[in-house]
C-alpha cells in the first residue's frame, strides 16, 4: 500500500507515524510545501517574546530523524499543485528548483491546513504571520537589528493577536493591538473579556476596538478612527480560513462551513482520499452541524484516524467541542462550546451560571481568583459551553468541562464528580461542584437568577435592587440606585423591605443566593444577581451591546 501525505506539522505527521506503526510494510511519502516539516507552530510567538530561547527547540523533527525512526520519504520544499484522481497520480513542483514531477498513490491524504486570511493589499510597511519558522525568523530579525525603540501594531485581538502582543511586549516593543470588533477575544461573551482587556491597558498596550486598518504611509500605519500610529512591522492575526484549493481543483466536495468535507473516519468524497486538519470540515457537538475549528490538538486527532482508516482500524470521530485556552500577562483564558451571544443568536433556550472561586483552598497560601460562566441548556441541563478567566486553575478545570461535555454528563450532575482535592491543588467543594450546585438549584427552582445585562430592564419594569454585603462593601463601591441590607441583618429587617419585585445580590452570587433564600421562604418574589457585583462591574465596563437572553 502506497499512501501519499501532502502538508506535515499537526496533522499531516500524526497520520505518517501512526501509519507507519500501523503497517511496518506502507510506502508513505510526505510532501511538504515549506522548508520544516515537523515544528511547534503553537510555540512560534514564545520564541519571538523570548521565552524560548533556542530556535532548535521548535523544529521538533526533521526528514531525516523521520527516516530513521520511522522509515518515511519525507521531501521538504515539494509541493503538490494538482490531483488526478482518475490514474491516482499527484503533481509536484519543487519550489528551489522547479523541476516537476508525479507520484502515484494507492491511498492520499490532504492536510494542507490553513491560509491567513489578509487584510492590506499593499503596504509600505512589512507585514509578517505568525504561522511559520520563516515567519518567526523575519520579526525576530527586525528586533534583533534594531538600534532605537519599535513599535508594531497587531491586527486582530483574538487568541493568536494576543499571543503575538504579549511577547513584542515582552522584547520591549510599543504595541497597538487593532481589532475590528467591539471586543477582544471574540468567542468570548463580552463581561469575561472585560478584565483581559484591563491587563492589557495595564500593560501599556494601546487597543483600538470597533478599528480597522485602511493603509500605511511614511511609516505609521492609519486606522478608520482617522488616527494614525508610528510602526516598524505589522503582524496579521485576522484569523484563517481553509486551505481547500488543491481538494477543489481536485473536484472533491466542498462542506457547507468552507472546509473539506469528510466522513466519520476522515474519508472525503473520493474514497482514496482523506483529509485532516485546520482546512477539513468538523462537526459540532453543540448542534451536530457542520463548522470549522483549527485546532492543533483535533489535527492530532484526526491525522491518526485517517491512518487508522487507512490500515483498516476505522472509528467514528467524536464531535467537537471546540476547547480554548490563551494566556496573557499572567491571566488564563479558557473556553469550550457555545457562547451566550451565539445561544442568543441561535435562538436557543438556556441557563446561565457565573462563579468566581479561588483556584484552591482559601487558607492555603496562594490562591487565585477565577472567573467561571456555564452555558446550560434550559431543557435537557445539557452543558452548552464554559469560560474561565483567572490565574492558576484554570485549565484543569476547562477540561474537566469539556470531557463532562464529551461524556455527556449535565450541569447538574457536576455536584456528583469526585476530584482529587488537597488544600494546595483544590477545595474540598472544587469550583466545578459549586457551578453544579448552583446549576441544580436553578433547574429544581430552588433559586432563580438574573443576569447583569437584564438588570437595567428589570429596575425600569419596577423591581428593587437590594445589595447584601456589608457596609463597607456597599460604600467602596454600588449599582446605582440599590438599598444596602447586610445578609446577617435581613431577617431582622424584612419589613423595610417593598412590596415589589426584589434582585439581590452581593459580591460573587453566593451571599446572594442566600438573601433569595429567606426573602423567597418569607413571601417576596426575589432573583439573585448571577455573579454578582464583581459580574455586573465586568459587564457594564464593556461596550458590547445588551444581550436579552431567550428567556428559559
Amino acid at each position: 500500500m502506497k499512501t501519499l501525505i501532502v502538508g506535515g506539522v499537526a496533522g499531516g505527521m500524526s497520520a505518517a507515524t501512526r501509519l507507519r506503526r500501523l503497517d511496518e510494510t506502507a510506502e508513505i511519502i510526505v510532501f511538504e510545501r515549506g522548508h520544516y516539516v515537523s515544528f511547534a507552530n503553537c510555540g512560534l510567538p514564545y520564541y519571538v517574546g523570548g521565552v524560548i530561547r533556542d530556535r532548535a527547540d521548535l523544529l521538533l523533527q526533521t526528514p531525516e530523524s523521520l527516516a530513521s525512526r520511522f522509515r518515511l520519504d519525507v521531501r521538504i520544499d515539494h509541493e503538490v499543485t494538482r490531483i488526478d484522481r482518475e490514474s491516482k497520480t499527484v503533481y509536484v513542483r519543487d519550489t528551489l528548483t522547479g523541476e516537476e514531477t508525479s507520484e502515484s498513490y494507492d491511498r492520499l491524504i490532504l492536510a494542507a491546513g490553513a491560509t491567513t486570511r489578509s487584510v492590506l493589499a499593499h503596504s509600505e510597511i512589512p507585514v509578517h504571520t505568525l504561522r511559520t519558522v520563516d515567519d518567526v525568523d523575519r520579526i525576530t530579525a527586525i528586533l534583533d537589528e534594531a538600534t532605537g525603540p519599535v513599535s508594531a501594531v497587531v491586527i486582530g485581538a483574538g487568541f493568536i493577536g494576543l499571543e503575538a502582543v504579549e511577547n513584542l511586549v515582552l522584547r520591549g516593543v510599543t504595541v497597538t493591538a487593532v481589532e475590528f470588533g467591539p471586543q477582544i477575544l471574540g468567542p468570548l461573551d463580552a463581561e469575561m473579556a472585560a478584565p483581559v482587556l484591563d491587563a492589557l491597558r495595564a500593560q501599556g498596550v494601546d487597543v483600538r476596538l470597533g478599528t480597522a486598518v485602511k493603509g500605511t504611509f511614511g511609516g505609521r500605519v492609519q486606522l478608520s478612527d482617522d488616527t494614525d500610529v508610528a510602526a516598524d512591522f505589522l503582524i496579521e492575526a485576522t484569523g484563517v480560513r481553509p486551505d481547500t484549493s488543491l481538494a477543489e481543483k481536485a473536484g472533491l466536495r466542498i462542506g457547507e462551513s468552507g472546509g473539506i468535507w469528510v466522513d466519520d473516519t476522515q474519508r472525503t468524497s473520493d474514497p482514496s482520499v482523506y483529509a485532516v486538519g485546520d482546512g477539513v470540515e468538523k462537526v459540532d457537538a453543540i448542534n451536530s452541524q457542520p463548522t470549522r475549528i483549527a485546532m492543533a490538538g483535533l489535527a492530532n486527532r484526526h491525522g491518526r484516524a485517517s491512518a487508522d482508516s487507512i490500515a483498516g482500524m476505522p472509528a467514528a470521530a467524536a464531535p467537537a467541542v471546540g476547547a480554548a485556552i490563551v494566556g496573557v500577562f499572567g491571566i488564563t483564558v479558557a473556553m469550550v462550546g457555545w457562547s451566550e451571544k451565539r445561544l442568543v443568536a441561535e435562538a436557543r433556550p438556556h441557563r446561565i451560571v457565573h462563579t468566581h472561586p479561588a483556584s484552591h483552598a482559601g487558607y492555603y497560601p496562594g490562591a487565585e481568583s477565577m472567573s467561571i460562566k456555564l452555558l446550560i441548556d434550559a431543557e435537557t441541563d445539557a452543558i452548552l459551553g464554559a469560560q474561565i478567566v483567572g490565574g492558576s486553575g484554570v485549565d484543569k478545570r476547562i477540561d474537566i468541562l469539556a470531557t463532562a461535555m464529551a461524556g455527556g454528563i449535565t450541569a447538574s450532575a457536576l455536584t456528583r464528580l469526585e476530584l482529587a482535592y488537597a488544600p494546595q491543588y483544590a477545595s474540598a467543594k472544587d469550583p466545578i461542584n459549586q457551578l453544579g450546585y448552583v446549576a441544580d438549584n436553578l433547574a429544581t427552582g430552588t433559586t432563580r437568577s438574573l443576569q447583569w445585562h437584564a438588570l437595567e430592564s428589570a429596575l425600569d419594569a419596577g423591581a428593587v435592587l437590594v445589595d447584601v454585603r456589608t457596609s463597607g462593601e456597599f460604600a467602596a463601591g454600588s449599582i446605582p440606585g440599590a438599598l444596602n441590607l447586610p445578609l446577617d441583618d435581613i431577617r431582622a429587617r424584612l419589613a423595610e423591605l417593598p412590596d415589589a419585585p426584589l434582585v439581590v445580590h452581593c459580591q460573587v452570587g453566593q451571599r446572594g443566593h442566600t438573601a433569595a433564600r429567606i426573602l423567597s421562604q418569607n413571601g417576596f418574589d426575589v432573583r439573585n444577581l448571577d455573579g454578582g457585583y464583581r459580574t455586573w462591574v465586568a459587564g457594564v465596563s464593556t461596550l458590547t451591546p445588551v444581550l436579552e437572553s431567550t428567556p428559559a
